[in-house]
């Protein structure tokens, strides 16, 4: 097996980047620039709210077939230049490419299909990057880069959020601005990060039971879980611009300019969540337990809404959602790590883990919508969010905590 030795702090630093600018170019659209392109407000605002569900649905339908396939070929790569060097600078041109024609796009069909591209670029590039940590870190690291990634989320969304709405950026602009960042960063950090050529040790056998790791008690119920939590995390931002639009009834400049204000909030204690629970999970290795009560600081986020839907509890429940959803991504992340049931399928079963976070955003925006329909409000998204965040957490308590190698 690659890369059991300690990683300085220039890979933690390159690494870091990659995922600020995956973060940045997925979310951004996501929070803000897909719902202004989709919003209804002369006609009837929930077909916008469903119009933007479907789009985002979609589009991560996409991405969950191609993050696991990248991951599997880059597996059996044997190619000199590296196993998944390759296959991130793909990603990063692909998603660079098409954010540029969803910018351009218009009417939810075409946006759509040109999110779809965007996607599937970044879930191979996401797929590249997350099997470097089980290539190269030992088991003492994987928190660190885990935090890395759970930390990077919460950033990317205040520096595209924050960029776009405080530089008055028009859709187009912000969408033109997040191409460049993706082909400039994650060209840069793909070329830079060490990645070896596979040894015929690290190489998968040719025959061998197709996606084993699924049946895997352990890593099935870490799977599940991990899906069920993400879908409550979706639930519970995905429609935060159109709640602070048509739930709170705010004019559009200044449900932009609150929606920035909830997302710093919602940045600075996923970072300090992320920070110390991955630090914490690396001195005590008691990931499950931390995984499992980030879900339910996460839940209380979706009641304390659903009690007083006013601006200033969303603030609050937008520092609680950060607290645990820093925590969940972070440890739940080093966790998965932890529970891979087969070294020669790092690629494969990683992009299977990151599978779990973007069906979540495919399921919760889609199901957000309809319940939004349903109620003709925002109440029953934000109580299913607490609902299923308690789920998951319970379903990732039942996967065993392995026990560390002894030297």
């Amino acid at each position: 097996m690659t890369g059991t030795a300690r990683v300085g702090a220039g890979w933690m630093t390159l690494f870091t980047l990659a995922w600020l600018a995956i973060w940045t170019v997925q979310l951004t659209p996501v929070q803000l620039l897909l719902p202004l392109q989709l919003d209804t407000p002369e006609d009837d605002w929930i077909r916008g709210v469903v119009s933007s569900g479907l789009v985002l649905g979609v589009g991560g339908l996409a991405g969950i077939v191609a993050g696991p396939l990248v991951g599997a070929i880059s597996d059996r790569s044997r190619s000199t230049r590296g196993r998944r060097r390759p296959w991130a600078l793909v990603g990063v041109w692909l998603a660079a490419t098409f954010l540029v024609l969803t910018g351009l796009a218009d009417g939810p069909w075409l946006v759509g299909a040109c999110w779809v591209g965007v996607s599937i670029g970044v879930s191979v590039a996401s797929a590249a990057f997350t099997a470097l940590i089980a290539d190269q870190l030992p088991p003492s690291q994987r928190g660190a880069a885990s935090s890395a990634v759970g930390s990077s989320q919460a950033v990317g969304i205040v520096l595209g959020v924050g960029l776009v709405v405080l530089l008055g950026l028009s859709v187009l602009a912000g969408y033109l601005l997040l191409a460049a960042v993706i082909a400039i960063v994650g060209t840069v950090t793909a070329l830079v990060l060490p990645d070896p050529p596979a040894t015929a040790s690290d190489l998968p056998p040719r025959t061998r039971v197709r996606l084993a790791s699924l049946r895997d008690r352990d890593f099935a119920w870490m799977l599940s879980g991990r899906l069920v939590a993400n879908i409550g995390n979706a639930l519970g931002t995905a429609l935060f611009l159109f709640f602070l639009l048509h739930g709170l009834n705010q004019p559009s400049a200044e449900a932009q300019d609150n929606l920035l204000m909830l997302i710093v909030v919602y940045t600075v204690f996923v970072v300090i969540a992320s920070v110390f629970t991955g630090i914490l999970s690396d001195r005590t290795g008691r990931r499950r337990g931390l995984t499992v009560a980030a879900t339910f600081v996460q839940a209380a986020s979706g009641v304390a809404i659903v009690l007083v839907p006013t601006f200033e509890m969303t603030m609050i429940a937008a520092a609680l959602m950060g607290l645990g959803y820093g925590a969940f991504s972070t440890v739940g992340l080093a966790f998965a790590t932890d529970l891979l049931p087969d070294e020669q399928d790092h690629g494969r079963d990683l992009g299977i883990v990151n599978v779990t976070a973007a069906l979540g955003q495919l399921i919760g925006p889609v199901v957000g919508a309809g319940l939004v329909a349903l109620v003709g409000g925002f109440w029953l998204v934000f109580l299913m969010a607490a609902v299923l965040s308690v789920a998951g957490g319970l379903m990732t308590a039942l996967a065993r905590q392995p026990v560390p190698a002894t030297r």
